[in-house]
């Protein structure tokens, strides 16, 4: 006989508008994690504690709406361990992406924010929205073991970005940091790399060893790329300097979904051998990357 479900208990402080996301943070070596981090439309990131049933933090990011949301182990990183992603410090990082384009980084440990980098708008492909042009991040994803981490939006473009290249923000950083007013003036770091997608992104995955991802876009498109990670020794041997992207991206394949409708989410498989794709339609489909020529 099936057993009844437990009963669903609400935890307070609850987001004020629709929530875009949901991750629990990692857990620690010796426990598993029960802080759970949500985004929503109204701006704002929040932690609960889902055992204690408690409200630990809310932070707004001061980037309109969040659309997307990414959990990590590192909070900051030195030269020497950048390769490991080996944190200096304690507690966990969450980075979002806002309806601005701007991808930020929160600091638990700290309460700190970091400006990771900013989608820019595409005057040839993005759409206009209100007489703006649609640079949203859609998605994000952290790579293991590395500081990378991948972003997609709706101007069409899919970046990767070291993130222990970048500095904390706040109202009351140095004059270079921030303008006369107090706001903050913080410029946006580069990219290492980048790509076109040939639509808005609506989900997106990186497999677990770090080689590949895929983004499902608008248009039924579903894109594979391989990421090739490079060493200082690699870059000088190919170009005679160290100054050159840390990391290659190529695309392996640009195909049409599966399923019939618009692809709502996509996943690897832990083992990499395939992916799940669901979509709006309520089905999923199981697809094999032997199968469709990608190894």
């Amino acid at each position: 006989m099936a057993q009844p479900l437990p009963e669903p208990k609400s935890l307070p402080s609850p987001p004020n508008d629709g929530i875009t996301s949901l991750q629990y943070l990692p857990s620690s070596s010796s426990s598993s994690s029960s802080l759970l981090a949500s985004t929503s439309w109204d701006g704002a990131l929040r932690i609960h504690d889902t055992i204690a049933k408690s409200h630990v933090v809310t932070q707004t990011m001061d980037s309109g709406p969040l659309l997307c949301m990414a959990v990590g182990t590192t909070t900051t990183t030195t030269s020497s361990s950048s390769s490991s992603g080996e944190s200096s410090g304690g507690g966990g990082v969450v980075y979002t992406g806002g309806i601005d384009g701007s991808i930020k980084r929160y600091d638990i440990a700290t309460s700190t924010v970091t400006l990771i980098g900013k989608h820019s708008p595409n005057i040839e492909q993005a759409d206009l929205v209100n007489g703006k042009k649609k640079v949203a991040v859609s998605c994000l994803c952290t790579i293991q073991n590395t500081n990378w981490i991948v972003s997609a939006g709706w101007d069409k473009k899919f970046h990767i970005w070291d993130v222990s290249k970048c500095k904390n923000i706040d109202s009351e950083g140095d004059a270079e940091e921030n303008g006369k007013d107090g706001k903050n003036t913080a410029t946006a770091a580069q990219p290492v790399a980048t790509m076109d997608l040939p639509g808005k992104a609506f989900s997106m995955d990186v497999s677990l060893d770090g080689t590949k991802i895929v983004v499902a876009t608008s248009g039924r498109r579903n894109c594979f790329f391989d990421i090739i990670h490079q060493s200082n020794q690699t870059q000088e041997e190919k170009d005679g300097s160290t100054s050159s992207s840390p990391i290659e991206v190529k695309l392996l394949s640009d195909r049409e979904s599966s399923l019939k409708y618009q692809t709502r989410c996509v996943k690897f498989f832990p083992d990499t051998k395939g992916i799940a794709v669901g979509s709006i339609e309520g089905r999923v489909a199981i697809e094999y990357l032997d199968d469709i020529g990608i190894s």
